[in-house]
């Protein structure tokens, strides 16, 4: 998958998400190095097909404006063979895979959180499938 179409893709979704100005960074790593990074941030054992790290406090009260606004949202991180195994799992392309993964990523910078609730789990899922909707639609052939 080129660069320069995940960088345009992820640009589309975060203007629509209204963080037209802020940045982000991915790593595409193996299950081993997902595995260490899940058990090392989030206490659990093996791999994951993705995680985020955001760099505001989600947790602070919503009026509390921080001290410095960073043009950073934060990082996602991707398993490609957790990737390469879902692709074939779900029948789709890995490039499909990925997006899927990336937009999953972002919206947990955003602060939704699908192991919250099962309201917020749907509210998830909806909004990754308009977002894909959003970049499949620019990308079709």
């Amino acid at each position: 998958m080129e660069k320069g179409k995940i960088r345009e893709k992820l640009a589309r979704v975060l203007k629509d998400l209204g963080c037209h100005d802020k940045e982000l960074s991915i790593l595409f790593t193996d299950d081993s190095r997902m595995a260490q990074l899940n058990f090392r941030y989030l206490g659990r054992k093996g791999p994951t097909n993705v995680l985020a790290f955001p760099m505001a406090d989600l947790d602070a009260p919503a009026k509390q404006t921080p001290a410095v606004e960073s043009v950073m949202l934060g990082d996602v991180v991707i398993s490609i063979d957790a990737a390469l195994s879902e692709a074939d799992e779900f029948g789709e392309t890995i490039e499909h895979t990925i997006d899927r993964l990336l937009i999953h990523g972002v919206l947990h910078l955003m602060g939704h959180d699908h192991e919250e609730s099962e309201a917020e789990a749907l509210r998830m899922e909806k909004e990754e499938k308009r977002l894909m909707g959003l970049v499949e639609l620019k990308f079709e052939v």
